[in-house]
């Protein structure tokens, strides 16, 4: 007679033991004119990926006109002075190539992956882009309409008005604060600005070149240098700042969106950047705060309370400075209940030392994720754009593990002490005030927004 289902365990099987992670060969050499060259060999396929960073972004472009930097990458690669953009999509499809530009606050980007045997067209390519740039009329004005149709499709987003208030209370004055540009402003740029920003800061001495593939590293350099090595030493205008504002207490922003059937939360406070001792210990605490799927916030708002399904929290080093978030999205009765959950978590992990077993079931999971995030050279990529973007130790990564495998207990309470500032922190509400409006003045004065951003009554 056959056998019958067997039950399942009732007890999950213990964790197999961590695996070593076989770091690539890296070489890492400076042009005479600034370029830093990162090179890594992958020989798992037969493909290499390209990262070329300005470490100019929004924030620099404030000086000529808010976001300007992220329409100037858009145009960069419609055309150069020998190349139309069809050519250019042209050459990308016989190399089996993608290309990608972008712009965030403190860097620019131009991003290729092909077939290694075709490494010296992707170079040239990437050269000349950085270099040679067209910016045809016409393709400015398409990608502005375009830019101004992302803008008015954002401005109903509850997630970026939220994070736009919220960018704005916490950095005022400072470039940091502007999170995206008005629509004046992108009806205002004129083609002469997008020239003007490339050629300040599209430039040797401000970029770092990142390729992990399939490749010698001696005979890739020899190409680079060649290529590369003929761009002129100069460095960036330097990028405008401004002293940030105090936050004194909790202070409650309300963004209006009549009808709106449920409630973007955003709850923050200025943080750290990277370069900072206490990262890890901070990197460590916000896991276990909000930062996991198993965290603590998860467990309380999703699985036991049902507010929301995907509340997170998470901090964001900029280049000059940091933040951290609390984010979820809620039914529009639960507002006050979600933020009295918020605080409580956060008000918990500042109080009392966190549990071993805790600790070091997050530690397992951190040292996992940073493993399979090794796995591919985008993921590759995107860990050392972290290293040399940040100024970060040449070790960082290959001693990650450790050094999270080294924050105890008390180190995670004095991070949340020093870095989940919960007297001080900023309330952002996106959702329709007849609404929520009540439940908002139980945690702060309220100011009151539309969603472009104009002050309300």
């Amino acid at each position: 007679m056959a056998a019958g289902p067997q039950p399942l365990p009732t007890v999950p099987p213990p964790l197999a033991p961590e695996r070593p992670v076989a770091w690539p060969r890296r070489a890492v050499h400076t042009l005479a004119n600034g370029l830093r060259v990162v090179l890594v060999e992958s020989h798992t396929i037969p493909k290499i990926s390209i990262e070329l960073f300005f470490r100019s972004g929004n924030a620099a472009a404030t000086r000529i006109r808010p976001g300007l930097a992220e329409l100037t990458a858009a145009v960069v690669r419609t055309g150069t002075a020998t190349r139309t953009g069809p050519q250019i999509e042209e050459s990308l499809r016989r190399m089996g190539a993608e290309l990608s530009t972008s712009a965030g606050a403190d860097t620019t980007a131009i991003v290729l992956s092909g077939l290694a045997e075709f490494a010296e067209g992707l170079f040239e390519l990437a050269d000349d882009l950085a270099r040679n740039a067209s910016f045809p009329p016409e393709e400015f004005e398409r990608e502005r309409r375009q830019m101004l149709e992302e803008l008015r499709i954002q401005r109903t987003t509850p997630a970026f008005l939220a994070g736009e208030r919220l960018r704005r209370v916490l950095f005022g004055a400072h470039p940091y604060g502007l999170a995206a540009p008005a629509e004046s402003d992108v009806v205002a740029y004129r083609r002469e600005e997008l020239e003007q920003f490339y050629r300040e800061h599209y430039v040797a001495g401000d970029a770092v070149l990142l390729v992990v593939g399939d490749f010698s590293a001696e005979r890739l350099l020899e190409l680079i240098e060649q290529r590369f090595g003929r761009w002129p030493a100069r460095q960036p205008p330097a990028p405008p700042s401004a002293p940030l504002p105090e936050l004194r207490g909790r202070r409650v922003y309300l963004v209006h969106l009549p009808d709106a059937v449920q409630t973007q939360v955003l709850v923050g406070n200025r943080a750290i950047t990277r370069p900072h001792p206490d990262w890890q210990r901070l990197a460590v605490a916000n896991a276990i705060y909000g930062g996991a799927f198993h965290s603590r916030l998860v467990m309380n708002i999703r699985e036991q309370k049902g507010y929301t399904y995907s509340p997170r929290s998470s901090v964001h080093a900029l280049r000059e400075h940091g933040y951290l978030t609390v984010a979820a999205a809620v039914r529009n009765e639960v507002v006050a209940a979600t933020l009295a959950e918020i605080f409580y978590e956060v008000d918990r992990l500042r109080a009392l030392p966190v549990a071993e077993e805790e600790l070091a079931d997050m530690q397992q999971y951190l040292c996992g994720v940073f493993a399979l995030g090794l796995a591919t050279q985008e993921g590759l990529l995107s860990q050392l754009a972290t290293v040399y973007l940040h100024g970060l130790p040449e070790d960082y990564l290959e001693t990650y593990r450790e050094r999270v495998r080294a924050v105890g207990r008390e180190d995670v309470l004095a991070a949340a002490r020093r870095y989940f500032d919960s007297p001080n922190m900023q309330i952002v509400l996106v959702g329709d005030r007849a609404r929520v409006a009540e439940q908002a003045a139980l945690f702060g004065e309220v100011e009151l927004y539309d969603a472009q951003g104009n002050r309300l009554e």
